[in-house]
Parts: C-alpha cells; structure tokens; sequence
C-alpha cells in the first residue's frame, strides 16, 4: 500500500556508488551551480565522503578524481557543487570528423545524366522547362529510338547514354534506364505525379550502319538544345524510312569483291579469286531467300558455308590451280559475326552481363554454324571421292608490300558497303584499315606472333576509329567493324575444321587451332574496346556532339 512518499536511499550509501540511481535521489543542479569556477575544477567525490586516494594526496587518489572528467560523467565535489569536465578541443574534432566524413555517402542517391560521363553526350543541355504532361510521348520517342539503334547494331552503352540524353534533353532528367538482352525499360517517376513504366522488345536486325550514324547525329542535336520532341520524332521516322544507301545487287557484288581481294591478299591466285567472287554471289542469294522465308540464321548460314567449302573442293578436283583452304578463308570471312563479338565484349566491360551473354552466345552460334557448314562440306567431299587437301603445306604466292595495301584498302572498303555505312565513311574506314595493317606489321616484325599482332592493331583500330568517327558525326562502330575484317583467322578456323572432320589422328590439333581462331576473335574484339576506352580522354573536344557553350542546368 502506498503511503504517497517515495523511498529514500540509505544514509550509509554514496550516490556515486549506484550505477543506476533513482530519480529521487538525484540533487537537482541549478544553472547558477554549473557556472561556478569550483564546478570546473576539483575532483569528484559523493558527499560526505573522502576518497582514500584524496586524503593521503597519492597519485592513486589523483587518477580517481580525473576519472570521471575523462569519461564525460557529471559529479559533484567536496562541497556538494557540480562538477564539470573539461570540453574536447573543437579543432581536433573538426579534423577527425573530416578524415572520417565519406566525400559520397552509400546511400546518396546517383543523378542518371552522370552516366554520360565519358561519353560521345557528355555535358547535355537539361530542359527542366518542360512540362510532365508529354513526359509519355517523350518517353514512347525515347523507346523507338533505341529500338532503331538497336537494329542497326548498337552497343547497349551507346543505347543507354542516348536514351539518358535525350531524354534530359526533352525535360524528363531522372528516367532509369534497363537494357536486358532484347528488352528495352523504361521507368520515370516524377513527384506527385504517375509513375510512367514502358518496354519495348527488340526481334529484329538489319545491316544498316549509315542510319546508325543518322541516329547518333539526331541525338546529337537533341542534346545540344536545338532540335524540338516533334521534330524530333519526324527526323527518327525520316531515317527509319529512308533506303539503304547501296541497293541490294551492289551489296552483292561488294561482297564478292571482297571475298575475291581477300583471297589475293593472304597469297590465292586470280583463279581462287574468282571462284570466291562466284561463291559470294551465291551466299548473297541464300541470304535473300533465308531471310524471305524466314529461315532461322542458323541454318541459313551453315547453308552458305557449305556451298562456300563445296565450291572450292569441286573446282580443286577439277584440277583447277587454286589452293581451297584460301579460297574457303576469304568466302567465309564476311559471314563470321565480328560485329557481335565486339559488341558483346563491349556491354560485358561496360556492366551489361546479361546482354553481353546473349549477344555472345548468339555470335557463337552463328559460329558454330559457320564451322558445321565447312565440316559438312568436307565429310561429302571425302564420300564422293574427292582428293584430300594440303591443309599444313599451303602454297601461297607472294605480291609485293603496296598491292597488298591496295587490297587491304579495297577490300575493306567493299566490307563497308556490304553493311551499307554511309558514302562519306568509305574513305575514312580504308585510311584506318590501313593504320592498321601497318601496326599489325610492326608488331610482327617485333616478335609479336600471329596471334597478338591482330589484337594490338585492333587496338590502334579502335582508337583510330573513336577519333575520325565523332570528327565525321557517327559512332565509333561503324568504322571500326569493317576496319578489322582483314584481322579475323579465317586461314586458321578451316585447318581446324578440316584436322577434326577429316584428320583423326590430328582431332586433338583441330580442336586447339579452333579454340585458338575463337580466342583471337575474342581478341580482336577486346582490342577495339580498349582503344575505344583510351581514346576518350583525348575525344572529348572533337564530336560534333559537344557544345562548349552547353552547360547543366
């Protein structure tokens, strides 16, 4: 029963010695009490009591009155004043809160335009003068702008970067942007108002490098502020409807010039030349009529390295002066998938595993087809009795040092139209060709071999590329996948396929020349990326894209 008083603490108890006293027992301290000078100074004791320490004067008893002044505790002193103890110097708190204060907290939220940090649209001009109600139709422009990019053979990052400055070009500054293989995400919430969620899948691709650079021209007025979300829409519509530059039949025929000026730069003679020209004629055709009866890409390309490898081996029965294995390298070389490849290692070193992995495992499909093909054409060469190949002792003719860079220049230039990059690009996209050719040269006179020689050229390729390609207002791309055609071991991947097809007891050097084609592939691919990546401290000034009178809003 409660007598309406509350406990008192024992009179033989010293306040200080409870580690949890109750409130009743505390002395309540007036402010007067904590300005004295005897607050400040002393040593802290309970009242009414001496520490043992304190009254022999030992250094024992000193600690104990420092004591509490040290752990921050509030005492009081011999005469019942508080004590106080003494504050920590402010400028060395200041120093150590700064050495460990995080100059970007974790969870600071990123602004999405920094992404295009180091980008062709670095530094865009943010509309925030627009308004939310055509956030949609600014989004739905955004969509089929990537879609476009997409099918004409963008890189996810070059994707993502438009798609950010265009849209902060347009008004809408915060759209987060999700690229997973063939899907396109779009998600803009802005404040107060519905969230907008968009997606778009990509099932499409086409040759088309020449409205590629259309489109990285078009984002490249967007971000610079002069160019409206209407007008916008209507030059995207414009590029998307436009003819290719080069008609289906010259396309053709670039394609057989190519094969034919390849074979007479890796030592075939004018007859193989032919044969290649006339074996690229027909893969043109199964092209066409695969892709009009929807055959899947697959087949469609087994079949085209089949007649390629088929061809060669009739007319070598035929006692015709030619060496197969280069004329199957120069048919075959436009068919393999070089420009997955570099873009596969690009999204997987730029944070797009996803779309790298299937873009990856669709070139090498495509490569597998293309290997399926030629050992398919060998085990029927051999059941109908025709004579085996030579692939080790392969007789080559040698041509002096400037025709062979009149190939190389010819030849990738014919490499370009077949995927119809515009009429300006030719001539640059056979300079760096050249440029290459070149450091792949020195590189061998060095002692690099034939397998690093190709990778450090592509670098210098990539490089090269970034630099003319934003001085003439397109994308590195379409100048550097045609640059390096004349890098891929075509040579290599037939001796592969013809030690596993037709040579047993040498499947096991098969499967290594096959395994290393692949890895300089693979290669070559990285080597674009990483001249790509070192050119761009020195290409920030040069795209026709960057304003120097533009800055963030």
């Amino acid at each position: 029963m409660s007598t309406g008083k509350e406990p008192q603490p024992p009179r033989d108890r010293v306040l200080g010695d409870d580690p949890n006293p109750p409130v009743s027992a505390m002395r309540r301290i007036s402010i007067e009490e904590l300005n004295t000078p005897e607050a400040r100074v002393g040593s802290v004791r309970g009242p009414g009591k001496r520490t043992a320490g304190a009254n022999q004067g030992t250094a024992a008893g000193a600690a104990k009155r420092r004591a509490p002044a040290e752990t921050g505790q509030v005492g009081v002193s011999a005469t019942g004043k508080p004590v106080v103890p003494a504050r920590a110097n402010p400028v060395a708190l200041s120093k150590l809160s700064r050495l460990l204060q995080s100059d970007a907290p974790p969870t600071q939220a990123f602004s999405i335009v920094d992404r295009l940090v180091g980008s062709p649209y670095a530094n865009p001009k943010v509309n925030t003068s627009a308004h939310d109600a055509s956030a949609r139709k600014t989004l739905e422009f955004a969509l089929d702008l990537a879609e476009t990019m997409f099918r004409y053979g963008a890189g996810a990052l070059e994707v993502e970067t438009s798609i950010i400055a265009s849209t902060a070009a347009l008004g809408l500054s915060n759209v987060d942007v999700d690229i997973t293989n063939q899907s396109i995400n779009l998600n803009y919430s802005p404040p107060d108002t519905v969230p907008y969620a968009l997606l778009r899948v990509v099932r499409s691709w086409t040759n088309n490098y020449a409205g590629l650079a259309l489109v990285h021209q078009l984002v490249s007025d967007i971000v610079g502020g002069g160019v409206t979300r209407q007008q916008s829409v209507d030059r995207l519509r414009g590029i998307t409807r436009n003819p290719k530059p080069f008609p289906r039949w010259i396309v053709a025929g670039a394609g057989g010039g190519f094969a034919a000026l390849f074979v007479l730069f890796i030592g075939g003679s004018w007859q193989g030349a032919l044969i290649a020209f006339a074996s690229s004629l027909l893969v043109a055709q199964i092209a066409k009529y695969g892709g009009r009866w929807h055959v899947p890409e697959f087949f469609s390309t087994a079949a085209s390295s089949f007649v390629v490898t088929a061809l060669a081996i009739l007319f070598y029965a035929l006692d015709v002066p030619i060496s197969p294995a280069i004329v199957v390298s120069g048919g075959i070389l436009l068919l393999l998938p070089s420009a997955r490849f570099v873009s596969a290692v690009q999204d997987a070193i730029n944070g797009f595993p996803v779309t790298a992995a299937g873009r990856l495992f669709s070139a090498t499909l495509v490569y597998a087809s293309i290997l399926s093909g030629i050992m398919a054409a060998l085990v029927l060469s051999e059941l109908l009795g025709a004579p085996a190949v030579n692939v080790l002792g392969i007789d080559k003719i040698s041509y002096p040092g400037w025709i062979l860079v009149l190939l190389v220049v010819c030849a990738v230039i014919l490499g370009a139209i077949t995927e119809q990059s515009a009429h300006k690009l030719l001539l640059p996209t056979g300079a760096v060709a050249l440029l290459g050719y070149l450091i792949m040269l020195g590189a061998q006179a060095l002692g690099a071999g034939d397998r690093l020689a190709p990778a450090v050229a592509a670098t210098f390729i990539g490089m090269a590329a970034r630099w003319v390609a934003l001085r003439m207002g397109a994308p590195q791309l379409v100048i550097a996948v045609p640059a390096i055609v004349f890098l891929l071991p075509g040579l290599m991947i037939f001796r592969a396929m013809y030690g596993i097809g037709l040579n047993p007891e040498d499947m096991t050097g098969g499967m290594i020349d096959m395994f290393n084609a692949f890895l300089i592939i693979l290669a070559i691919a990285g080597g674009v990326v990483f001249g790509d990546t070192i050119a761009r401290p020195f290409t920030r000034g040069h795209g026709s894209n960057e304003r120097k009178n533009i800055r963030r809003r």
